[in-house]
């Protein structure tokens, strides 16, 4: 008579987002196929994503279509229905497990339509006052489908932090993004890069970048690391982190936090010595609370920053593109979609 409901929170999977058609046959389209960049347990409102997935194999994009579309049938929709997908593990031993399934419009139908050139809300009304997906002719032409661009589409969300001083901008399952950016490029670097120029975060093209992670992420942030000296960066981190870069043979400094006494991250934030902040916790109260300076002081002195280590990655990647951005219209890219398809 009194149900518990019990949730458990997956470690490092990676959530999908994926938009389908129903009609009043049972016929299904998939609209899109979207691939977080942030780790499940970030509300997907404050994620960015990319159309198609950057790093999912093929394999799992197929199964995600197949439990996507027996759900829709299952549940006899007509219209739009969104579902939202986790995946923990790699390769062969990747489950997927689904969050939630909303036979309703979500809010990634305009980014899918602008990415892919055709209206899923347009193509779903038709479906829902009766008609049926083949006798209908999309943007393209031809009868509505899934189409997958040879291109990148990545929808960022845009804080309004700066709006309030003195607030911690860690990302949670709470959404706090009050809207949202597209950017298109032909790689996924690229593609990251405007996003993040349309979502007003500027990342810079030299300068100091500060590492501090938890031990889980520390792997990944070497790589990182590698990465940004590559790209000529200079870097600094805390005591942990840095025993980890400098052990990969990579040059780093050690600077202090906080709580270890001056000089620390945000005497050298407040200065302008830092340019850009990569930053991770665990997901504890107080851990959460001790690293918060760090996260304040460059909100506060507008210095781009990342609190998951996905974001990061995905930042290092744009940071990469800096020299080879293109300006794409969306036209042009439909009417290479269009002549693609026919």
């Amino acid at each position: 008579k009194s149900p518990v409901l019990l949730d458990r929170f997956l470690d490092d999977a990676i959530e999908v987002d994926v938009d389908c058609i129903a009609d009043a046959s049972g016929e299904v389209m998939i609209g899109g196929i979207m691939e977080h960049v942030e780790a499940a347990g970030i509300h997907s409102g404050d994620s960015a994503c990319s159309l198609p997935p950057y790093t999912l194999s093929v394999a799992l994009q197929d199964e995600m279509r197949r439990q996507a579309t027996v759900m829709a049938k299952a549940l006899k929709v007509v219209g739009l229905m969104n579902t939202q997908f986790a995946i923990q593990g790699e390769g062969d031993k990747a489950v997927v497990y689904v969050l939630e399934v909303n036979p309703r419009a979500s809010r990634t139908v305009p980014f899918v339509s602008k990415a892919t050139g055709q209206s899923l809300a347009k193509i779903a009304a038709r479906c829902m006052a009766g008609q049926l997906l083949s006798a209908q002719t999309s943007a393209h032409g031809l009868p509505p489908r899934e189409v997958i661009p040879p291109y990148f589409s990545i929808k960022e969300a845009v804080f309004p932090f700066n709006k309030f001083p003195g607030v911690d901008p860690i990302l949670g399952p709470e959404m706090r993004s009050t809207g949202e950016v597209m950017g298109a490029g032909r790689t996924f670097g690229e593609a990251m890069l405007k996003s993040q120029l349309g979502a007003g975060s500027r990342l810079p093209t030299q300068g100091t970048v500060v590492i501090t992670v938890k031990n889980s992420d520390k792997t990944r942030a070497v790589a990182v690391a590698a990465d940004l000296a590559a790209l000529g960066f200079k870097l600094v981190a805390t005591k942990g982190t840095a025993a980890a870069i400098q052990a990969a043979g990579i040059a780093v400094g050690v600077v202090n936090k906080v709580k270890d006494g001056r000089p620390h991250i945000a005497d050298m934030v407040k200065a302008g010595d830092i340019q850009l902040v990569y930053t991770t916790v665990d997901e504890t109260r107080t851990a959460i609370a001790d690293s918060r300076y760090i996260r304040t002081a460059a909100l506060a002195n507008r210095v781009t920053y990342y609190t998951t280590m996905a974001g990061a990655e995905a930042a290092t990647e744009a940071l990469k593109h800096q020299d080879g951005l293109t300006v794409h219209a969306l036209q042009e890219l439909h009417s290479e979609l269009r002549a693609e398809l026919h």
